[in-house]
């Protein structure tokens, strides 16, 4: 099958002829439909977060279930079905106390054993899986715990980004946070994760929504999607605007952009007793500095790790809210590739006027 393959960090994708197994006990195979880029793979490619190489990247997907191994009870052949990073081994303390998206135990529970074949190869050379998934394939081969089975009547294109973008801007409004009606939201970064964070903002019944972002386009987007304000940060400070429009500062804050920087313009955003989520992936060893004497003041700021998903419930729910109509998925597609077309995806991501590109494998 065909694969987009990081041979080395940092670097571009290959595309390459790969090799997968047959499914293993718990495992399923899957015929990938549509794989959404993610700003996440770009941080690998560019070394900003580093992963084992060779690999077969991506992890944002949706496709068809075409064979499952033994022990598996959850999905069977036919079913349509979302992937996840966020894999959860289900009987941790976390995964028990209701938190899967901290499982630390996926890592070794739903990997195979060193004595045992690959998922994937390349010739006589093992090839790492991607975060539990390697969408950027014709097919992927991941654990039970790591796919979500949803509607078929639910447009698989659509549903990949749910698998990621969407469900880690929902879910740091719902769960991370958890928005109360009438509150005033920000959002800084107006990509596919911040653009989710506005419409779960929205459907949570916030008051003022300000998108903030450098690209006009992202902006015109951002409204169109529920921000009732919009703050152009490459033409005025964005504390102050924010400032302004919410006379004093905001009760939430939501930083999807990863920068030490917009980290920062978060928190000084808050109001008394508001709380800044930072969603996005700052580099390694970078450090925030906030004004410790503002903590006296209630102030909170906290990260969000997937949005803090229990996604084998939250996910099937995103679909629901976007075939009733109160999810908008279609706008946030800025275009579709075939797998040979993935680098010029990355480059367009590059620019940061895109919001989301999905690559169709059918």
């Amino acid at each position: 099958m065909k694969a987009a393959v990081l041979n080395e960090i940092p670097g571009r994708l290959e595309i390459q002829d790969v090799s997968i197994g047959t499914p293993g006990p718990r495992e399923v195979l899957v015929r990938t439909v549509a794989a959404g880029l993610c700003h996440s793979d770009l941080h690998f490619m560019e070394g900003t977060y580093t992963t084992a190489v060779p690999a077969v990247l991506g992890h944002e997907s949706a496709g068809v279930v075409e064979a499952v191994g033994s022990m598996v009870n959850y999905v069977e052949p036919g079913d349509h079905v979302i992937t996840c990073l966020a894999a959860f081994c289900g009987h941790c303390e976390d995964c028990l106390g209701g938190h899967p998206a901290r499982c630390q135990r996926k890592g070794a529970d739903l990997v195979r054993n060193p004595d045992e074949d690959s998922r994937l190869t390349r010739g006589d050379e093992d090839l790492a899986q991607f975060l539990h998934c390697s969408s950027f394939a014709e097919k992927l081969l991941v654990h039970e715990h790591a796919l979500v089975k949803i509607r078929k009547d639910m447009p698989l294109e659509k549903a990949a980004l749910i698998g990621c973008g969407v469900t880690t801007g929902l879910g740091a409004v719902f769960r991370t946070a958890r928005v109360d009606p009438g509150s005033d939201v920000v959002v800084i970064g107006c990509g596919g994760i911040g653009l989710s964070a506005i419409q779960g903002a929205r459907i949570a019944g916030a008051n003022r929504v300000i998108a903030v972002d450098m690209h006009s386009s992202k902006l015109e987007l951002a409204q169109t999607l529920g921000a009732t304000h919009v703050v152009n940060a490459s033409d005025e400070d964005p504390v102050k605007a924010v400032k302004r429009i919410t006379d004093g500062g905001a009760r939430f804050t939501f930083e999807a952009v990863g920068l030490k920087a917009t980290a920062e313009q978060a928190f000084k955003m808050l109001r008394v007793g508001g709380q800044a989520t930072v969603i996005g992936l700052i580099p390694l060893g970078t450090m925030v500095e906030i004004h410790g004497v503002e903590l006296t003041n209630e102030k909170t700021l906290t990260g969000s790790n997937m949005g803090s998903t229990q996604f084998r419930t939250d996910m099937p729910r995103y679909v629901d809210m976007y075939l009733d109509g109160r999810l908008k998925l279609d706008e946030m597609i800025s275009g579709t590739l075939s797998l040979d077309q993935i680098n010029e995806g990355f480059d367009n991501l590059k620019t940061g006027t895109v919001a989301r590109q999905v690559i169709m494998f059918d």
